[in-house]
Order: structure tokens, then C-alpha cells, then sequence
């Protein structure tokens, strides 16, 4: 039995997952999928229907992202991304897959979450929301380059694919909008060769392959 990886090229959590895979070198199928036709196979390993999911080598199923990024780093992290204050690390994540996710989500897609919004439409209350955590990390990055310091961490790892879709939602706003340092940090990540590796693009599995 080989490694496998159910994903989704444009999921930030997928994305943080895929990351974590890439630099521990760890060998592994991928298969692509969409979400809105999900392999049955894929529900069978995790029923709650999200990416990514991975199976080890031993059989255990991971389906949090968060816990495949720190399965990965468990087994090679050459870039010493577990070197540093993880409990900071911990609570910063936290509040992105938290607070920071939950208004997000509903800038981004406020036609889901308000009858009255238009297909389209952003919720300006939730990006203000959204941004008493980026001010956070424009006061960290105005001191140092990374969110906890002088060097990348797992928490810079983990919370810029969410920082890169809040910045796409309106990039003309983003782009004068009052955190410089932020906007740096955040295209260091997206311009790096780490993320271009892991946003390949990959044909779709298959259902019939196995």
C-alpha cells in the first residue's frame, strides 16, 4: 500500500498540506480531485468530505490539514520550521482557522451567508473584521520578517494561503490597503519556489484507476 493524497489544487488548506509533504520529501500518490464530485473511495477513507486527506503508509488517515503539515514536519523539517515558540505558533493558527476563516469566508462569499447579497457581492463588515487580525501581523512584521521572528516558522507556513485568498477577494483594495509589511511577507511566500512547486497543476483522478 502507497502513500495517497486526495486534493484540491486551489484549497488554502490543501494547499498548507501539500507544502508540508514537499519539504519532508515524503513519496506519495496524488490524486485531484473537485469537490463537487467527490471520489467515492476519498469518502470512504474520510467521511466529513473535505481536503486534504491523506493516507500514511501505515493506513492512518489524516484529514486535517493542519495535523498533515505537522505529520510532515515530524518526519523531515529541513528548513527548521518547528524551531520556535509553538505555542505562539499554535494560538496564531488557531485564530486563522477560526475567527479569521469564519469572516473570511463571509467576505468573500457573502451571497452564501446573506440572502440579500448577490452572487458576487463582498461583505465589507466581515473584511473589517478579518482585519484586526491582519493588523497583528502588520505590528509582528514591522519588527521582524517573519510572524514569530527573524526566521519562516510553521505559522507563516500554515496562515498565508489564507492571507493569499482575503488579498484576491479584492486586489485593488489589498494592494492600498494600510499593511505594507503584510503585503511583503505575503508575496515572499506566493512568489516562492516551495508554493510554485505545490500549485502544479494535475489532471483529474479518475475514478476507474483504482
Amino acid at each position: 500500500m502507497s502513500a495517497l493524497l486526495y486534493s484540491f489544487r486551489r484549497c488554502p488548506y490543501a494547499m498548507r498540506g501539500r507544502m508540508g509533504l514537499k519539504v519532508s520529501g515524503l513519496n506519495y500518490e496524488h490524486r485531484e480531485i473537485i469537490l463537487r464530485n467527490k471520489p467515492p473511495h476519498m469518502l470512504e477513507l474520510s467521511p466529513k468530505g473535505t481536503v486534504p486527506v491523506f493516507r500514511t503508509l501505515d493506513g492512518e488517515i489524516i484529514d486535517e490539514s493542519i495535523d498533515l503539515l505537522r505529520f510532515s514536519l515530524a518526519q523531515n523539517d529541513p528548513h527548521d520550521w518547528l524551531d520556535c515558540d509553538l505555542e505562539v505558533a499554535e494560538t496564531l493558527i488557531a485564530n486563522n482557522d477560526g475567527p479569521f476563516k469564519h469572516h473570511l469566508d463571509r467576505y468573500k462569499y457573502a451571497s452564501r451567508y446573506d440572502d440579500s447579497a448577490q452572487r458576487g457581492d463582498v461583505d465589507l463588515s466581515h473584511r473589517a473584521q478579518a482585519e484586526e487580525t491582519i493588523k497583528d501581523y502588520e505590528t509582528r512584521l514591522e519588527a521582524h520578517p517573519y510572524l514569530l521572528g527573524a526566521k519562516q516558522t510553521i505559522a507563516d507556513i500554515a496562515i498565508f494561503p489564507f492571507m493569499r485568498q482575503f488579498a484576491n477577494t479584492d486586489r485593488d483594495w489589498w494592494q492600498s490597503a494600510p499593511y505594507p509589511k503584510t503585503r511583503d511577507w505575503l508575496a515572499l511566500h506566493v512568489e516562492s519556489d516551495l508554493f510554485k512547486s505545490v500549485m502544479t497543476k494535475f489532471p483529474l483522478w479518475e475514478w476507474g484507476e483504482g
